[in-house]
Order: C-alpha cells, then structure tokens, then sequence
C-alpha cells in the first residue's frame, strides 16, 4: 500500500476510465488530483508539487509527453509514471527517455500500475541522495542573476529589456527582500554603461550627517575628521550607474541637492565651490509609498517626479509562489558551492510547506531558509521538513492559493469553490490516514454525503 501522504496527478481524457482509476488509486491510500487533459495538467502543476504524476501519453493538446517534461523540469524529484494503448517498446524507451519513471499499457489492471508506482517510489526513495537530475528548473535569461517565469516575472522581464538600453532614471518599488539591487544591477550589466562601474549606497544605512559626504564627497578640512579629498559615490559612477537604495529616507535638504543632480547634470563636493559635471544614470529604489510621503510633506514632490521617470515595481514572493520551486533550486546550488557536496534536492512535502508559507521577507527570507536547511541537513544531500524553520513547517499546503490575487482574467468562481471544497476534503482525508468515516466527522458530514462530494469533484476538471 501506498505512503497516505503521496500526492498523485492524474491526467486522462476518457473520463469513465479517469474516475475508476481514481477511485481504485484513493482506496490505496494516494491522494487524487485529476485532470483531463494536458493544459489542465500544467496548471495544476503550477499551483502544487505532486509526488507523482500518473499521465496518459496521448492526450488532446498538449500530450503527455510534454506533462512529464514540465512536471520534471518544475519538480525533479516527482514520480512519472505513463499510460499508452501504444505499449510498443519503442514508445515505452521514448517515455523513459523523457524522464517517466516507468511504462503501464493500456488496457491494465490497477494491480499493475500498483506495482509501477511501489517500484518507482521505492527506487526514489533508495537513490533519494543521489539521484538528483541536474536542474532544467533555472531557465537563463538575459537577466540571468534574476530567477522566475511566473506571469509577474515575464511582464519584469520585458519592462527590463525596454528600459535598460536607455539612460532615464528608474524607481524601483517593492517588499523588503523582493531583490530591487539584484535588479538594479540587473538594469546596468545589460545597458550601455556596463563598461562603467556600478555603484550602490543604502541612503537608511548611513548617518544623515555623513550621507552627503558619502554621495557628493568633501575636500580637505570640510568638517571635523575631513583630513583628506574623497571622491563620493556619484563621482565615483560617472558614466556608469548609481544606485540610491531606501531613497525615501533623504532629508529635506539633501533631497534637493539630489534634484539638482538630476536636472543639471552637475554637484559640488561638500565644502568645496568647484562645480564637477557627471554623466550618471541614478536607479532608486524604496520599500516605502513615496506618493503617500509626498503628500505627508515628507519627500519633495518635484524629487519623486524626477526619480520616477520609469516605475519598475517588483512583485513579493507570495504573488509568484510558481517562482519558489525555481528559486529554492538556485539557493541550493549556490550553498553547494565549495562545500564538496553531491547535489542537493528537496521533498516534495517540504517543498509543499515552502510553497504555501507566505514569506514576509520575500526573497531574502526564503534564501536564509534555505541556506540554514542547507546547514543543517548534515550531509544528507536531500533537505527535508525536519531542516525547515518551525514557522514553515506549519504551513501544510496552499488551502486557498487562489485568494491570493484576482487573475487579471478574471476566474471561474463555480470552479473555485470547488477547489476549496475539494482540498479540505483532501486535507481530512490525509489527517485520518483515508479513512472516509473519521474523514465526514471531522468536516460535520455523513459518510454518504463526503463519498458523494468525492465523486461530483473527481468529475469536475
């Protein structure tokens, strides 16, 4: 019998078939997830990491072949296994060359997709610290330091790519730890300026009464402690990129000496009276709300106009939970890095409660949670619930992921609630270990009632 806790896909098209396998897989102890075709198929991928995927190879639209391509790409520790009414050996070697862990033809007895799946599983679970697949999860873009694919990310993405050939000033808006200075930098390696240093000061990490100096730099005897010339951050990017990190933090008075770089091209040294021309593109960047601060009086208005030419506003992690898989990826093999350490990979369980934890410090937080899952993992080369923060651990699963944000297409409210519905009844099931009878008791319904729920939402896609 199957671990309770397998989360299985199953995408079949012939519906009468998808239900019986459905059902037989349930009284096994997997926890069903169908879909009825190819399409459908990704995007529950997008939204959940599966222990396994059980798909048809022939489907309309996109075909299975493809299902077992983005489920291993997103998730290469999941368990593939393809159904065929074309069993040739031919077929059955081009579905494992796919990455399908296995091969059961059509028609079948649900003992032999049975055996299939304990042999998969098994397998996986003795070769689980080094059977990593060397990841196709991190696509490469031309904004290579920058990870995802999410729809969020693609609309970044393209804004980048028209922004960064130009020399206007950007803000760039976002969470604490949603990465704007890996952008920033991002906007600069890919601009004209490249050649050109980049250079980057954290306005709220600074003394107000050392941060001009630092941005404009002194000359000798300016103030106390001014024992020699400085070169400041702004003559030190000339012809490259500044980059003015919690830019709202300025005080009033040296916002407008800012203003005046902007608009004339042209700064003195604090208590010197030369005036020194440069030729430098500032990218600022803040956490907070600079129009809420302009009409506080707080950040001058004239300032926030000039700095604001091209808004990027980045998305927190919680608007692309697709991104983790992709970035948990990332974080490992940067940790790996020196250590003389086999690949590293993550269970699916745990990569469910990373998927479903809301993430405050975005990025940032995620990266020091891997990291220290990294730590502590001693070796194993496989990071599992036990490495995670406690606040994590507790998180177990996406119960309403799509409450988070309203497409801009709008949703299916029927299909929703269905959803909502279906995965609180997944969640009883898998508390009580399948049992249906302690299942209803727990959600306040008979037994015929949930049994009857269970297959109006199997038929649902």
């Amino acid at each position: 019998m199957a671990d309770r806790s397998k989360h299985l896909l199953l995408v079949e098209d012939e519906v009468h078939l998808r239900e019986a396998v459905a059902e037989q897989l349930a009284d096994h102890g997997y926890l069903v997830q169908q879909a009825d075709s190819g399409e459908a198929a990704l995007t529950c991928l997008s939204d959940f990491a599966f222990d396994v995927l059980v798909t048809d190879l022939r489907l309309p639209g996109i075909d299975g072949s493809a299902v077992v391509d983005a489920a291993r790409e997103r998730y290469p520790d999941i368990v593939a296994i393809v159904v065929t009414g074309y069993g040739t050996v031919k077929h059955a070697v081009e579905a494992i060359k796919r990455g399908a862990s296995d091969f059961v033809a059509k028609p079948f007895q649900i003992d032999e997709l049975l055996h299939a799946l304990d042999a998969a599983l098994e397998q996986r679970r003795l070769k689980s610290e080094n059977a990593y697949l060397r990841a196709q999860l991190e696509e490469r873009y031309r904004f290579d330091a920058i990870v995802g694919k999410s729809r969020p990310m693609a609309r970044l993405f393209k804004l980048l790519e028209s922004v960064a050939a130009t020399s206007s000033t950007i803000l760039i808006t976002g969470e604490t730890g949603t990465g704007k200075e890996v952008v920033a930098r991002a906007i600069h390696h890919n601009s004209t300026r490249r050649a050109h240093q980049f250079v980057a000061l954290n306005c709220s990490a600074i003394p107000e009464a050392l941060l001009e100096a630092e941005l404009f730099g002194h000359v000798r005897g300016a103030f106390t402690g001014a024992v020699g010339n400085r070169t400041g951050r702004l003559e030190q990017s000339h012809k490259g990129t500044l980059f003015l990190d919690e830019v709202g933090t300025m005080s009033p008075a040296l916002q407008v000496k800012l203003l005046r770089v902007l608009q004339e091209r042209e700064f003195e040294r604090v208590g010197d009276t030369n005036t020194i021309k440069v030729d430098v593109r500032v990218v600022a960047a803040t956490n907070s709300d600079l129009r809420q601060l302009v009409e506080d009086g707080q950040f001058r208005e004239d300032l926030f106009y000039r700095l604001n030419v091209i808004p990027v506003a980045l998305p927190a992690l919680r608007e692309r939970r697709e991104d983790i898989p992709l970035l948990v990826q990332h974080f490992l093999d940067k940790f790996r890095v020196g250590r003389e350490r086999a690949p590293l990979s993550v269970s699916q369980d745990a990569m469910r409660r990373l998927m479903a934890y809301h993430w405050p410090g975005n990025v940032r937080q995620l990266e020091n949670a891997i990291e220290r899952a990294v730590a502590v993992s001693d070796g194993r080369g496989h990071i599992d619930v036990t490495d995670l923060l406690p606040d994590v651990v507790r998180q177990e699963g996406p119960l309403f992921p799509a409450a988070l944000s309203l497409p801009d297409e709008g949703l299916d409210l029927d299909a929703f609630v269905s959803s909502i519905e279906r995965e609180l009844i997944q969640r009883s099931l898998e508390r009580t270990g399948g049992n249906k009878g302690q299942a209803a008791r727990l959600l306040n319904l008979k037994r015929t009632t949930l049994v009857e729920k269970l297959k109006r939402l199997e038929r649902l896609p």
